[in-house]
């Protein structure tokens, strides 16, 4: 019987994302004869009120071991405020200093605090779930103790010339979850023999807790009327905003139109206030985060996603496979997931315009809603199904562990 391989993941997240999804459910499914897993975070984040990532890694017999971060101290945030000012002219000279002092006094530090870590429980290779950027301090650890380590890098990003440079000359492969991620680090200098494509799946099997109506009625919604909504994180990338204002242009239409917006998060507050600003507070609801997201989504008639950045968004799938068309701007990821006019609508025009034009399109034609419905879940059933995002991930386990 060949010997367990010690698989140490890092995480350098802050909040429950789909990310964090992401590794659950491929944790849930890894070969345990084979595989032994722990795990290194900088946060204990919440998921929702009822648990939080230490306690569901626990559930699948994963140690958690939580990081403490540096602290860069009190004259390392005056240098850095002070060379904000005083390089306001040049964005580029401001970005290498800042990145400079983040190197020396967090990044360095933390990196011998992983490699330390690693030692003492022996570690076969290094996981990091995150994007490079923000994972520069594992494949650091990792060079210094000669270990193989695989990035899953899950948005799009740019790297600066070193970031790429330590990409090219330690990490053993670089996962991504959309061609899209790959292309963006290539553009920034990766080599493409680096990175491997393997898409995001979710379980097909997955149902809703809760009913449809169950949903609206809870929630107050009139019979009759138009559902639309989005799930994600409350943060400026997804342009919730946006949103919001579709909402308000829809509001004079006869048949009523009503937005769940499903998570929590920084812009939360503000949000709410734009919401009462524009007098759609009685169409618009702010349900905070839920672990029965899919709920939701099934209760909506039309997916939203409004995001400028992604990877390979969990949330168009999840709606894809409840049978709803999703409607989305065409950037990475969405823009690899739904295919125009077939499964959804992908924007290009000027929003908040452009969403109400799809909005109203689909409103007036059921069959071509029914339509796009069956031909998300279709596509979801057979190409971004769980057993194929799990066979990926593990193929590239693999490879670099032999």
């Amino acid at each position: 019987m060949r010997p367990l391989k010690n698989i140490f993941i890092l995480d350098t997240g802050k909040e429950w994302g789909g990310g964090t999804n992401s590794l659950i459910e491929l944790l849930k499914r890894m070969d345990r004869t084979r595989y032994g897993f722990s795990a290194m975070f900088y946060n204990n984040y919440k998921m929702g009120d009822d648990s939080d990532i230490k306690t569901e890694l626990e559930k699948l017999d994963v140690e958690f071991i939580l990081l403490k971060q540096s602290n860069k101290g009190f004259l390392v945030k005056v240098l850095k405020e002070a060379w904000r000012l005083l390089l306001f002219l040049s964005s580029g000279l401001k970005k290498r200093y800042i990145f400079s002092i983040d190197y020396k006094y967090r990044i360095l530090p933390d990196s011998k605090k992983i490699a330390e870590v690693l030692k003492k429980y022996g570690a076969d290779l290094l996981y990091m779930n995150n994007q490079p950027s923000s994972n520069l301090e594992g494949i650091l650890a990792a060079r210094d103790l000669n270990l193989n380590c695989i990035q899953h890098s899950r948005i799009e990003v740019s790297l600066n010339p070193f970031e790429a440079d330590v990409v090219n000359k330690w990490v053993s492969k670089v996962i991504c979850v959309s061609k899209g991620v790959m292309n963006g680090l290539v553009r920034s200098g990766v080599r493409s023999e680096k990175c491997i494509t393997v898409y995001n799946g979710i379980d097909v099997q997955v149902k809703p807790k809760r009913e449809a109506k169950d949903m609206r009625d809870a929630l107050g919604i009139e019979g009759g009327s138009f559902v639309i909504g989005t799930v994600g994180s409350l943060i400026k990338r997804k342009r919730i905003d946006l949103l919001l204002d579709a909402v308000a242009l829809l509001k004079e239409m006869e048949r009523k139109v009503y937005c769940l917006i499903v998570g929590a998060g920084p812009e939360m507050e503000r949000l709410n206030g734009e919401s009462a600003r524009l007098g759609i507070d009685d169409r618009v609801f702010f349900t905070g985060f839920s672990t029965d997201a899919i709920s939701y989504i099934n209760s909506m008639d039309l997916f939203i996603l409004t995001s400028e950045k992604e990877g390979l968004p969990r949330v168009i799938l999840e709606a894809m496979l409840m049978g709803k068309p999703v409607v989305a701007f065409d950037v990475t990821g969405p823009g690899e997931l739904v295919i125009n006019n077939e499964t959804g609508i992908l924007l290009k025009g000027e929003p908040p315009q452009s969403i109400t034009g799809a909005v109203k399109r689909l409103m007036e034609d059921r069959e071509l809603m029914q339509n796009m419905g069956e031909a998300g879940r279709k596509r979801v059933v057979n190409e971004f199904n769980i057993e194929r995002y799990t066979a990926g991930v593990s193929r590239v386990f693999e490879e670099v562990l032999s």
